[in-house]
């Protein structure tokens, strides 16, 4: 695994053990709602973190960038693949979306990598 992956997983991982301790009712409400609505359904997994993948570059949330890519390379999105998602998110996103496709680029490099 690569340092960007380790250090993502470990913090992102650390940092929702550690909301849940104290999370009321409508966080963890929340944070299952998230799970639950990229599970299978009238569209599967791979098109959904695609989709959230778009989103999230449009939104310009690194985290959710990373979290999406790593999704979407365990749902089996290949590089050609990941192309057409930049492309579609530049395209919606504008031009200010490039410096999170530049580290979206790095992060996926460094997944397929491992």
């Amino acid at each position: 695994m690569g340092k960007l992956i380790e250090e993502f997983d470990s913090y992102r991982t650390m940092m929702n053990d550690r909301i849940m301790e104290t999370a009321n009712t409508n966080i963890k409400r929340f944070f299952a709602l998230d799970t639950t609505s990229y599970a299978d359904g009238a569209l599967d997994v791979k098109t959904k973190e695609m989709l959230g993948l778009v989103a999230s570059m449009v939104l310009r949330c690194d985290d959710c960038i990373k979290y999406h890519l790593g999704k979407c390379h365990e749902a089996g999105v290949n590089s050609d693949e990941m192309n057409e998602i930049f492309m579609i998110a530049n395209l919606v996103g504008g031009s200010i979306v490039i410096p999170h496709y530049r580290r979206a680029v790095e992060y996926w490099d460094e997944l397929n990598e491992a």
